[in-house]
């Protein structure tokens, strides 16, 4: 049985920090990206950062370039994402997000609120 279980949202002021974590059971965790994604309310779920398996290649979306840092450790099947600089409109709740393209797999955790609001 595949579980994601993400950790490590809550209450922030803007301009705080935050690290999220992601730990990861029933998969082999290093021949999977991990994307963090995000979803706002009323708005549509969105990519936020990835990593690649192996190589730990990374990518960003525009909108928390400079701000947040993705990392993984498959040591311990876990998934970071270091959030800084927090504004108000990183207001959402974030879910990690396991993809294997070549085993067509695709499994998700069930989310973390994260608030930024003074």
């Amino acid at each position: 049985q595949v579980q994601l279980v993400e950790s490590g949202g809550g209450l922030v002021q803007p301009g705080g920090s935050l690290r999220l974590s992601c730990v990861a059971s029933g998969i082999t965790f290093g021949t999977y990206t991990m994307n963090w994604y995000r979803q706002a309310p009323g708005k549509g779920r969105e990519l936020v950062a990835s990593i690649l398996g192996l190589r730990s290649t990374v990518n960003y979306a525009d909108s928390v370039k400079g701000r947040f840092t993705i990392s993984r450790d498959n040591t311990k099947n876990t998934v970071y994402l270091q959030m800084d600089s927090l504004k108000p409109e990183d207001t959402a709740i974030y879910y990690c997000n396991a993809r294997n393209f070549f085993m067509n797999a695709n499994y998700w955790g069930q989310g973390t609120q994260v608030t930024v609001s003074s």
